[in-house]
C-alpha cells in the first residue's frame, strides 16, 4: 500500500509540473529533486511491502514513505489551492500580503518534505531491497499457508460436512464419456475447501481405479516449474515401485517436460495442480500433458475464476465451490464448538451471531468453532467471544491462521487494486454496495485512470471484476447481461481490510458517540449511524480526502459547518440520504472537490455558487427535489456525470413516473460530460455538442424535435445508454430520422407512441436490453411486430409496457437466441402467446403482468427447458384458475398446470389494499 501511495504523490508532482511549473518560481527545483527521490524509492517498494511483515525495521521504513508520500501530496494540493485563490484575488492588493505569506509557508513545508524524503531514501541502503519489481510472500505466510494446506490434505471424514454432494459430482465430471484430455477447475475464496474436496474426490475408490496413474502437485504462488515436473515424475516412478531416473535432477524445463510426456502417452492419467494463482502456471505444465483421447482428467484449485476459465481449452468444466448452505456450517460449528453435544439453548442466539460472522467459510468455523470449544459455556464469555471477534483475528493464535490465509489473496493484489479493494473498509457490515457508487468514488479519489481511449468507468468496472474474479468482493446482484449491480465483502475479510485500512491510516470509520482511539490525521473518513454533532469538533480533518455518510440521523446548520468549513482537501463528498434541506454553502469553498453526491436528500435549489467547484466531475442528484440548475453549472468544464432524476413510483408506474430537471442554455460547452440524465426536453439542438457521452436520458420530448434528436444522437459514437420519454402518452416518438445510430449502444429505452419498431434497431448488434413503454404498437396476425428484434446477437432482456395492441403474440423459431428475460407489461388486447419450439432456448425468467384479456400461458411454454421463473402479477381469476391444483366441479382449473410443471419458481403477485401479497405454486 505505501506503493499506492508514493505513486499517487508522484502523480502528483508530475502534474505540477507540467500544467503549473511556470508558477512554482523559486521552489521548481525542490519539487523535481522530490520527484527523482520518490522514482527511486517506488523502484523497491513492492519488495518492501512483501517483506514489511516479517521484519519490523522494514515495516518502519515502509511507514515512513506511506507517510511522506500522504504529505507530499497534501502540500502539492494545498499549492494548487493557493494558486486558485491567487488567481481569484488576481489585482486585490489588500491579499498580496497574506499570499506571500502563505507562498513563503508552502515553499519551507515543500524544501522540509525534499530533506524528509532524502533521509528516508538514504535509511533504505541497509535494507538491500530488491528493485526487480518481483514481490515475494514472507517467509512466515508462506509456512503458515502451506501448514495449513497440509492440514486440509490429511482432515478427518468426521470433521467435514456437506462435502458429499460435491465430491460426488467433481467425481462425475472426471468420469463423463468423453476421451479427449479435460480439466476441472474447482474455484473459490480461499477458506472455502477447495483442496479438502478436490482430495477427498482424488482419495476415493472409484478415481484410484479408474485412472492408472496419480499425481497430485502444489503450485502455490512462487512455483517453478522445473520443481513441479521433477516432483511429478517422481510420483509417477514410485507409483510403480522404480527408482527415479538420476539425470532427473539435472534436467532442464524442456527435458523434464518431454519426459513426463513421454511416461503419460497412451495412460489414462490424473493429476491435481492445487493452489494455482496465474494463468502462467498452467501455461508452463499443460505442454508435458499429452491427451491420447485415453479419457485423463486435470483438478486445478484456484481462487481467480479468470485462471479456473483458462485452464480449460478444448474441454472441461469451471465448478465454483460456494459456502456451506446454513444448515450445514451449523451442524459443523456445533461439532466444533461444543464437541457435538449440541448447542445450550441460552448460548443458541450468540451463537447463530458468531455462525453468521463466519458467512459459509469453512475455514472459519473451524477455526472459531475450535476456539469457544476451551471456552466456559456461559453467556457472559461468549458475549465477551462475539464482541471481540474482529481484533482476535489479529491476537488469537487459532485464528491468526485463518486471518493470514485471507491475506495472501489480498498480498497478491497489484497497488492500484489495494487502494480500490481497502475503499470497501468504508461501507458498515453487511452493507449492499452498489456498483455504481463504489467505481465513481474511486475515480474521483484518482484510484482510476482514462486508459487510451477506454473510459475511466470502464477501467473501473475491469477493477471490480477483477476483484470479483479473484474471490475478494462477492457479486450479490448481476443483471441478465452480466453486469454487477450490488456487491459485498465477506465478514472475515472486511475484518482484515478494516485492519489493514488502519494499520495504514487509510480511512477511519467513526460509528460510536465518541472519537477515542481515532488518528491524528484522517485520510478518509465515514460516519455510520452517529448522530453526535460535537464528534467532528475532535477530529483533525484538514487533512481528509473522502467524507462519506450512512444513516445520518440528524444534519443541522451546526454541525454542517462543524464538519465541512475544514475540509479544505476534499475530493468525495456523499452524503447520500442525509436528513438535508439546504445546499450547504460550506462546499462553495472545496476546490480540489470531484464527487458530490446528494441523492435522496429534500434539497431543492442549487446555488449560483456551485459554479465555482471547478474540479467537479461528478454531480448526483438522484431523487431530490431539483427541477431546475443555474447557468453557472456551465463553468464546471470537468464535469462528466451530471445525474439528476426522479421517479414517482405508484405501485405501477405512470407514463410521466420520470421527472427530470429543466438544462441552461449552453449545455453544449460541457464537452467532458459523459452521463447526462434526466433532462426536459428542450434545447435539443445543443446536445449534438456533447459527443463523449455515454448515457443520455430525456423526458418530456416533443414530436416535432424529432428530427433534431436523431441528428444529435448520430454525432454520439461513443453512447451506451439512451433513454427517452415523450411529453404524453398522445405524442408520438419521431425517431424514423436515425440513419446511422451509435453502434455501441447497450440499453435502449422508449417510452411514448411508434408506429413500427424503428428499422435502425436492427443494426445494433451489442444491444443487451430494450424497453418499450406506450409504444402502442399495432398488431397483425399476419406479421411478427418484433421481427427486428429477433435476430440481435446480445439482447438479454426485452420489456413491453403497453407497448403492443395485438391479440396474438408469436415467439417463432430461431427467434431471441440470447434472451434471459422477457416481460409483457399491461398489453390488454392480447388474448394468447405461442412460444414455437427453438424460440428464445435461454430464457431465464418470463413475467406477465396485468394482460387481462389473456386467459392461458404462453402455447408451449413448456419448450422454455431454461425457465427458471414465471413472475405473474394481477392476472385475472379465470388465468390463475388454470394453473392450480384440480378440484371437483371447478371449470377449467389446473388444465395447464403441466405446462408449467418443469419450471422451479412460479409466483402470483396481487395488489390489494395498499400491500403486495405473494403466492408461490
Amino acid at each position: 500500500m505505501a506503493e499506492a501511495a508514493l505513486s499517487f504523490a508522484l502523480e502528483k508532482v508530475n502534474s505540477l509540473l507540467v500544467g503549473e511549473g511556470r508558477l512554482l518560481g523559486g521552489i521548481r527545483r525542490e519539487v523535481e529533486e522530490i520527484k527523482d527521490e520518490l522514482e527511486s524509492m517506488r523502484a523497491f517498494l513492492r519488495d518492501a511491502d512483501a517483506r514489511e511483515e516479517s521484519d519490523a525495521g522494514v515495516k518502519i521504513w515502509v511507514k515512513q514513505v506511506r507517510d511522506v508520500s500522504y504529505d507530499t501530496e497534501d502540500i502539492l494540493d494545498k499549492f494548487m489551492l493557493w494558486l486558485a485563490q491567487e488567481r481569484g484575488f488576481l489585482g486585490k492588493s489588500y491579499h498580496l500580503l497574506r499570499h506571500l505569506k502563505a507562498r513563503h509557508q508552502i515553499a519551507t513545508q515543500i524544501k522540509h518534505i525534499k530533506a524528509r524524503i532524502q533521509n528516508i531514501s538514504e535509511r533504505s541502503q541497509r535494507y538491500h531491497f530488491d528493485s526487480s519489481g518481483e514481490a515475494s510472500t514472507s517467509n512466515d505466510t508462506r509456512n503458515i499457508w502451506h501448514n495449513s494446506r497440509g492440514d486440509a490434505l490429511v482432515v478427518e471424514e468426521a470433521d467435514l460436512v456437506g462435502i458429499t454432494r460435491p465430491r460426488d459430482e467433481l467425481i462425475r465430471l472426471l468420469f463423463q464419456e468423453e476421451s479427449r484430455l479435460g480439466v476441472v477447475s474447482v474455484a473459490g475464496m480461499g477458506g472455502l475447501g477447495k483442496t479438502t474436496l478436490v482430495k477427498k474426490a482424488y482419495d476415493d475408490q472409484r478415481v484410484k481405479g479408474h485412472f492408472q496413474h496419480h499425481v497430485w502437485i502444489t503450485v502455490s504462488e512462487s512455483f517453478q516449474i522445473e520443481k513441479i515436473l521433477r516432483d511429478t515424475i517422481r510420483q509417477l516412478f514410485q507409483e510403480i515401485k522404480q527408482p527415479v531416473p538420476a539425470e532427473v535432477d539435472t534436467m532442464n524445463d524442456v527435458d523434464l517436460r518431454v519426459r513426463v510426456k513421454e511416461f503419460l502417452q497412451q495412460k489414462r492419467y490424473v493429476i491435481v495442480l492445487d493452489d494455482i494463482w496465474r494463468s502462467h502456471a498452467w501455461e508452463a505444465v499443460k505442454h508435458a500433458l499429452p491427451d491420447s483421447k485415453c479419457g485423463s482428467r486435470v483438478m486445478v484449485t484456484t481462487r481467480s475464476a479468470s485462471v479456473a476459465s483458462s485452464c480449460i481449452e478444448s474441454y472441461g468444466h469451471v465448478y465454483e465451490l460456494k459456502p456451506l448452505a446454513q444448515e450445514e456450517a451449523w451442524v459443523l460449528f456445533c461439532r466444533k464448538a461444543f464437541r457435538s453435544n449440541g448447542c445450550p439453548s441460552e448460548l443458541q442466539v450468540l451463537s447463530q451471531n458468531i455462525l453468521r460472522r463466519c458467512d459459509g467459510l469453512p475455514l472459519a468455523i473451524v477455526a472459531i468453532g475450535g476456539l469457544l470449544s476451551t471456552k466456559d459455556k456461559t453467556v457472559m464469555e461468549w458475549q465477551r467471544a462475539h464482541h471481540s471477534l474482529g481484533s482476535g483475528l489479529e491476537s488469537n493464535e487459532k485464528l491468526t491462521s485463518v486471518m493470514k490465509i485471507l491475506l495472501l489473496s489480498y498480498n497478491d493484489l497489484p497497488y492500484h487494486l489495494k487502494s480500490c479493494f481497502l475503499y470497501v473498509s468504508i461501507f458498515p457490515e453487511d452493507y449492499l454496495i452498489e456498483r455504481t457508487r463504489l467505481i465513481r468514488v474511486w475515480m474521483a479519489e484518482g484510484f482510476v485512470q482514462e486508459q487510451g481511449h477506454i473510459a475511466a468507468e470502464e477501467v473501473a468496472d475491469h477493477y471490480l471484476n477483477e476483484l470479483i474474479d479473484r474471490s475478494l468482493i462477492q457479486a450479490v446482484e448481476v443483471s441478465d447481461y452480466g453486469r454487477v449491480r450490488e456487491c459485498r465483502v465477506h465478514d472475515l475479510m472486511r475484518e482484515i481490510i478494516i485492519s489493514k485500512s488502519r494499520e495504514q491510516n487509510f480511512a477511519t470509520v467513526v460509528a460510536e458517540q465518541n472519537s477515542k482511539g481515532l488518528p491524528q490525521k484522517i485520510r478518509r473518513l465515514s460516519f455510520h449511524k452517529s448522530s453526535n454533532e460535537n464528534i467532528a469538533q475532535n477530529l483533525n480533518i484538514s487533512h481528509t480526502r473522502s467524507f462519506v455518510s450512512f444513516g445520518l440521523d440528524t444534519l443541522t446548520n451546526g454541525s454542517v459547518h462543524a464538519y465541512f468549513h475544514r475540509f479544505m482537501l476534499l475530493k468525495v463528498i456523499d452524503l447520500r440520504g442525509a436528513p438535508l434541506d439546504v445546499f450547504p454553502s460550506e462546499i462553495e469553498d472545496l476546490f480540489h472537490l470531484r464527487y458530490l453526491s446528494l441523492r435522496r436528500t429534500n434539497i431543492k435549489m442549487i446555488p449560483k455558487s456551485i459554479g465555482k467547484l471547478q474540479n467537479l466531475e461528478i454531480l448526483d442528484l438522484k431523487h431530490t427535489y431539483v427541477s431546475t440548475l443555474p447557468p453557472q453549472i456551465l463553468k464546471l468544464q470537468k464535469l462528466h456525470h451530471l445525474l439528476v432524476c426522479r421517479h414517482e413510483m405508484e405501485p405501477y408506474p405512470l407514463f410521466d413516473f420520470q421527472k427530470g430537471f429543466n438544462i441552461p442554455r449552453g449545455i453544449g460547452s460541457l464537452v467532458s460530460l459523459q452521463k447526462l440524465y434526466f433532462i426536459e426536453g428542450n434545447m435539443i439542438s445543443e446536445l449534438g455538442g456533447l459527443s463523449q457521452l455515454r448515457r443520455l436520458g430525456i423526458t418530456k420530448l416533443h414530436s416535432k424535435d424529432g428530427k433534431v434528436l436523431c441528428a444529435s444522437i448520430e454525432k454520439m459514437s461513443n453512447l451506451l445508454s439512451l433513454d427517452i420519454h415523450a411529453k404524453n402518452e398522445e405524442e408520438p416518438i419521431d425517431l424514423e430520422s436515425l440513419f446511422s445510430p451509435p453502434l455501441l449502444l447497450r440499453r435502449l429505452f422508449i417510452h411514448g407512441r411508434l408506429e413500427k419498431v424503428p428499422p435502425w434497431i436492427s443494426l445494433l448488434h451489442n444491444l443487451v436490453r430494450i424497453c418499450f413503454g406506450w409504444s402502442r404498437f399495432k398488431g397483425n396476425p399476419l406479421e411478427a411486430p418484433f421481427e427486428a428484434l429477433e435476430a440481435l446477437p446480445n439482447l438479454a432482456q426485452l420489456s413491453l409496457y403497453q407497448a403492443y395492441d395485438g391479440t396474438f403474440l408469436s415467439f417463432r423459431v430461431s427467434g431471441f437466441q440470447r434472451l434471459k428475460r422477457l416481460d409483457l407489461h399491461k398489453l390488454e388486447q392480447l388474448t394468447m402467446v405461442e412460444v414455437e419450439r427453438g424460440a428464445m432456448p435461454c430464457l431465464e425468467q418470463l413475467t406477465i403482468d396485468r394482460c387481462q384479456g389473456l386467459w392461458m400461458v404462453p402455447l408451449g411454454i413448456e419448450h422454455l427447458t431454461n425457465l427458471k421463473h414465471l413472475q405473474l402479477l394481477d392476472m385475472l381469476p379465470q388465468f390463475t384458475t388454470t394453473l392450480l391444483p384440480e378440484e371437483q366441479n371447478v371449470e377449467k382449473q389446473g388444465v395447464d398446470r403441466w405446462r408449467v410443471a418443469g419450471i422451479p419458481h412460479v409466483s402470483f403477485t396481487y395488489w390489494n389494499d395498499g400491500v403486495w401479497e405473494f403466492i408461490n405454486l
